[in-house]
């Protein structure tokens, strides 16, 4: 074969593998799904979710979980509006949390974090910060920037559009550390802030959240997945309680 075509043939096979900007799909390898490395293990992280049953796991102010929450090829999934946002039976304070999410065309559904369970709270949003998960291209939050995906919802706005269209896997995560807040979407850091600060103070003020008086408050709290109505689904939920001697990088 001539030199020259070699070459050619070589680039393009190259052309079809995965890189750096083109991560594959962790489901082509169904048995890495929802487990962990032996360093990650080392490293202290901990599966929310077992890829199996909804263990761990259950509506906010309940001890149930809704039956349209469904477990489908090792994703925890809504599979219909009604099933309620469902809480982890544990609560966390300073933590590394990472999953991967898919949403439905046109879907809207979210994760809180520092989610209050208490008679004086009807929903998970009167407390708790959210992280949106949004269809960016089709849902009809889309027009406000601190409403799409990546967005610390009705407070800032992610700095960069990087999220997958719907029906492709995202891999967010959230790093919650003294009060720093972290949101990163495809390997990108796209929002950070500081809970209780006047600037956080000034933005809760300016937002829908004004008149909850629990809202972004508590040191500490359930982590929440939200029942928009939308077909969303999860898997891979890991995360890294941190304490004072293991803080997370940076911009890792």
């Amino acid at each position: 074969m001539p030199r020259l075509v070699l070459c050619l043939l070589l680039v393009v096979i190259g052309c079809g593998r995965p890189g750096a900007d083109e991560a594959s799909d962790p489901a082509d390898n169904a048995s890495a799904l929802n487990t962990l490395t032996a360093d990650e293990a080392a490293d202290g992280w901990r599966l929310l979710f077992d890829g199996q049953t909804t263990e761990g796991w259950r509506n906010f102010k309940s001890e149930d979980v809704g039956p349209q929450w469904q477990v489908e090829d090792g994703t925890l999934t809504l599979t219909e509006a009604g099933g309620g946002d469902i809480v982890t039976e544990e609560t966390f304070e300073n933590f590394e949390l990472v999953l991967e999410w898919k949403i439905a065309e046109g879907g809207n559904s979210g994760i809180f974090f520092n989610v209050v369970e208490s008679d004086a709270y009807a929903t998970v949003f009167e407390t708790g910060p959210e992280y949106q998960l949004l269809d960016d291209e089709r849902a009809a939050d889309n027009e406000d920037p601190t409403h799409r995906a990546g967005a610390n919802y009705d407070l800032h706005a992610p700095s960069e559009d990087v999220v997958r269209p719907a029906g492709a896997w995202n891999t967010t995560r959230i790093v919650v550390n003294d009060g720093r807040v972290q949101h990163y979407l495809n390997g990108t850091k796209i929002v950070d802030y500081e809970l209780w600060t006047d600037a956080w103070r000034e933005a809760v003020a300016n937002s829908k959240f004004a008149e909850m008086e629990g809202y972004g408050r508590a040191r500490s709290g359930h982590i929440a997945l939200q029942d928009h109505g939308d077909r969303v689904w999860f898997r891979n939920i890991k995360i890294r309680p941190l304490s004072d001697e293991q803080a997370a990088p940076d911009d890792a």
